[in-house]
């Protein structure tokens, strides 16, 4: 089996999904993983699907055929397990919205070798705190090498000078 991940994109409508799953399932391939939603009347997403690999380039031309309803762009998968010296780091991330939240902290964890995984944000109406309220989940791996306490600290610092909280789950 070869893995492809695919990256959707279109205008949000009921029946896209399931438009991607028919083309997926008629060509071999099976839905492995995916993070799919609606953002501002766009429907976007990553999805991990395995299929045979003498079937991988007619599901890629299949898919193809979704342009007219989602632009679909194939890439090959790699199958590269993260170092097991990477140790896991869950990060919340809340506070009034501003620009470069999200440019600063991914600043500081790149500085310090850590590599995102995932991460999921959103804003929300706050009316009690006079605006929009922005929270974020990190889920990340710290290289074996990183002193621990020395990104904390620097998380911490970052913090307090762009003012949100940080909540760190190792």
């Amino acid at each position: 089996m070869t893995t492809l991940v695919l990256t959707v994109v279109g205008d949000d409508r009921s029946g896209l999904v399931a438009a991607v799953a028919d083309v997926v399932g008629t060509h071999g391939g099976n839905w492995e993983n995916s993070q799919l939603a609606e953002l501002s009347g766009a429907f976007a997403g990553i999805i991990e699907v395995s299929v045979p690999a003498d079937r991988a380039d007619e599901l890629s031309e299949a898919l193809s055929v979704l342009d007219g309803l989602l632009k679909v762009t194939v890439h090959p998968g790699t199958e590269e397990p993260p170092p097991a010296t990477a140790r896991p780091l869950t990060m919340q991330v809340i506070g009034n919205d501003r620009p470069g939240i999200v440019r600063d902290i991914s600043t500081a964890l790149r500085n310090h070798g850590v590599s995102i995984d995932n991460l999921t944000t959103r804003t929300a109406d706050a009316p009690m705190y006079g605006g929009r309220l922005f929270e974020a989940t990190i889920v990340a791996r710290v290289p074996a090498s990183v002193d621990l306490d020395a990104l904390t600290a620097e998380l911490e610092r970052l913090a307090t000078e762009i003012q949100v909280d940080v909540m760190l789950a190792p």
